[in-house]
This record gives C-alpha cells, sequence and structure tokens, in this order.
C-alpha cells in the first residue's frame, strides 16, 4: 500500500512505539542482569561510604548514572556491583580498601531490602527475579585486591565475591593488564605460575574469571587454562574500535570455543574511539560479538558510574530498554534478546558453580617472595623470616647483639 510521504514520520514513530514496546514486554519477565556499575566506588568518593547520609539517599540521588528509580525504570534485575580500590593501592592499603566496598554493597542490601537483595549464586538471582528486587552481587575489580594471597581470595569469596578481575589498569606480581600491548612491560609474559594457581583456585571455589582490563596474552592462558567458562564483565569488540581494553576476534573465537561471555561496555572511548558515541554504536559492538562469538557469548556491562562518557541514548542505566528495543529492530530474535539480558549470564554462572569443588584440596603454594614489593611487607612464613614467637631466648640475644654493637652493654 502507498503511503504519502507525509505519514512516514508517524509510521516510524509508531514502529519505534512497537520495538520499546516489545522489549518492556520481554525485559518484564527476563530483567537484564549487569555485569558491571561503578555505584559503590561513587558513594566512597562522594560520601565517604556513610550511606546515611541525607544526600546519599539511593531514592533521589540525582548526580550518577545509578538510581532506584532508574533501576527500576531500566528494568534491572540483576547487578555485579564493583568493588574497586585503584592501583596506587596495591602494596599498600588494598585489601583493607576492598574490604570497605565490600561492606558497603552489604549496607546497600541492608538499607534498602525492598529494592536490593545480596545473592551468592546463581539460584539467588533467579529467586530475586521472581520477587521483584535486584540481585546483587559482589565484583571484586582488579586482582591486586587481593594483594597475590590466596588465603585472601579465599577470604573475600567468602565475603560474597563471586568474580575476581585478573588486573586492572596494571600489571600484577601474577598478572599483565592491558596496557602491556600499548607501552607498558609485559610481567608475568600472561599469567606466572602463581597466576595459574589463582586461576585453579577460582574455580575450585567458584567464582568467576573475569578478563576486562588484562592483556591479550593473559586473556589467552585464563581461556585455556579455567575449566569454566570465563567472562569479560565490561569489553567491547577491538574490531570495531581497536581499543586494547577490547577484545580481538580470535579471542572472540576462543569465547566461542569456551561458552565464555562479554558483557559490552557503554564507555564512549571504547565503544567508537571517540569521545562520542550513541546507542546504535553500542548495538554494533553487540552484533559483532553475536556474530563472531555466538549469540549465547552477548552481554550487557555498562560500566555505569565508573566512566566520564556515555553515549547518546544511553545516558544513564534507565535506558536499557532503548538498547533492546533496537536490538529488536534489527531483528533479534527474542531467545537472543532474552540470553544477551539474562539467560547467557546465567548460564556462565551456573557452568562455574558447577565445576567448582570445595572438597578438593586448595591451591595452597604462595607467591614467591621475591615477587613482591618490600618496602611495607612483613616476611613471615617465608623461610628467611625471623620466628620470636614463643622463643625469648632467641629475641634476647638478637637484641644482645644489635645493644653489643651499638655499646649500650
Amino acid at each position: 500500500m502507498w503511503i504519502s510521504w507525509w505519514l512516514w514520520p508517524l509510521v516510524a514513530l509508531c514502529t519505534g512505539d512497537q520495538f520499546r514496546n516489545e522489549a518492556e514486554r520481554i525485559m518484564r519477565d527476563t530483567p537484564v542482569i549487569d555485569g558491571h556499575n561503578d555505584l559503590p566506588w561513587q558513594l566512597l568518593t562522594m560520601f565517604n561510604n556513610q550511606l546515611q547520609q541525607e544526600k546519599a539517599n539511593l531514592t533521589s540521588l540525582a548526580q550518577t548514572h545509578t538510581n532506584i528509580p532508574k533501576l527500576k525504570a531500566g528494568f534491572v534485575g540483576g547487578q555485579f556491583w564493583s568493588a574497586y580500590t585503584p592501583c596506587d593501592t596495591q602494596n599498600k592499603d588494598a585489601v583493607k580498601r576492598i574490604l570497605e566496598q565490600i561492606d558497603v554493597i552489604h549496607r546497600m542490601c541492608q538499607m534498602y531490602p525492598e529494592t536490593f537483595v545480596c545473592v551468592t549464586d546463581s539460584a539467588g538471582i533467579r529467586q530475586a527475579f521472581q520477587q521483584g528486587r535486584i540481585a546483587s552481587l559482589v565484583g571484586v575489580e582488579g586482582g591486586h585486591s587481593i594483594d597475590s594471597s590466596l588465603g585472601v581470595l579465599r577470604a573475600l569469596y567468602h565475603l560474597g565475591m563471586r568474580y575476581l578481575t585478573l588486573t586492572h589498569s596494571c600489571n600484577t606480581p601474577w598478572a599483565d593488564n592491558w596496557l602491556v600491548d600499548k607501552d607498558d612491560k609485559a610481567r608475568s609474559q600472561g599469567l606466572s605460575d602463581f597466576g595459574q594457581s589463582v586461576v585453579k583456585e577460582m574455580n575450585r571455589l567458584g567464582v568467576i574469571i573475569d578478563l576486562a582490563h588484562v592483556s591479550e596474552a593473559t586473556m589467552r592462558a585464563a581461556l585455556n587454562l579455567s575449566k569454566a567458562p570465563v567472562i569479560f564483565s565490561h569489553s567491547s569488540a577491538f574490531s570495531l574500535c581497536p581499543h586494547r581494553r577490547n577484545v580481538p576476534d580470535t579471542v572472540l573465537q576462543l569465547v566461542n570455543q569456551t561458552g565464555s561471555l562479554v558483557m559490552v561496555n557503554f564507555y564512549n572511548d571504547y565503544v567508537s574511539c571517540r569521545k562520542e558515541a550513541t546507542l546504535s554504536q553500542v548495538a554494533d559492538h553487540l552484533d559483532h560479538i553475536k556474530k563472531v562469538a555466538g549469540a549465547g557469548a552477548v552481554g550487557f556491562g555498562g560500566d555505569f558510574d565508573g566512566v566520564s562518557r556515555v553515549p547518546s541514548g544511553l545516558e544513564d542505566v534507565s535506558k536499557y530498554p532503548d538498547l533492546v528495543a533496537e536490538l529488536l529492530r534489527r531483528q533479534w530474535t527474542e531467545a537472543e534478546v532474552r540470553g544477551a539480558l539474562a539467560h547467557n549470564l546465567l548460564r556462565v554462572f551456573k557452568a562455574v558453580e558447577q565445576v567448582s569443588d570445595h572438597t578438593q584440596t586448595p591451591e595452597e603454594e604462595p607467591i614467591p617472595l621475591d615477587k613482591l614489593e618490600h618496602s611495607c611487607r612483613t616476611k613471615y612464613g617465608y623461610s628467611e623470616a625471623p620466628s620470636f614467637h614463643h622463643q625469648p631466648g632467641a629475641l634476647l640475644a638478637s637484641l644482645t647483639t644489635i645493644l653489643l654493637g651499638l655499646s649500650l652493654l
């Protein structure tokens, strides 16, 4: 049927409404699980984690990409909240800082129980969906947060950590970050022997391995070593934007082979490699990853409240339905959309849980002492460390030697 030219804007508007309505219908029973949100970092920098301050009220907080009304408008049903501490805390107070960020996530759940419920497994996410609450999970961003300690890794697991990003934008003593692929010096050529122990212990515990921020060599090493699928919690496609934080096609092929998942980042610099980007360009990344790695390899990892620039059309967490509508406009099937929203992540999480085995002997070999910076470290447990506990004679002998050297005896 011929339609007058002046009617086309009205037809387009009606079609747009149709896709938006369809997106909302799908998201009512399959809400989005987002892989990475930095609201906890904003709560630290803006309010020093004092959630009871009036200005920190999450029902009215206006300065952030994320608040409770925006989450509800965006049909967010699951969120990995980022427990993050910067690289300059490495070898200093990283563990203290990360404990505080995990604590603030727990307190969010306690302060707003009608909205958030802290969960630690895939079944908990599904239950939260049924309750109409937002399943809240802890993702620790940066391997420097465990201070090269398997004991700390296990302790963070018991506090609710369910993914660990192996590096942030700095090398650890056991894994290399994405800047190695640019101009930084490699330290571990991917993963060191201790880094391999970290991956194996994460498999044993049931912690998802997150490869956002790591070097390409680290990506390949972890994908080849892990017995469970891995995720990229907030990364995009290198072929569309050749930024080293993104995932190359050759690695996307490994993602496909291992049943892993790339949760697309919305940061303009990783979407368009420019300061400006659009919702349509984010959809291009989702399309590309689906084409190369398969529909089961796609998810959402917006990085809201962790970036300074977001695409037009994706200004905050309320805009997810508009992105879903764009995918439907591009003829994604309903099953593919539901996969990207939640089912792909739930599949990966369930597989990680199935691989885990708490009856298996834990990894125990510590990182070699010469791999650590010593400026603020004691050496207890290593062979050259002094051992004075319950040995007053040895302590007295050592003190006597010192005092004689000072001619005080």
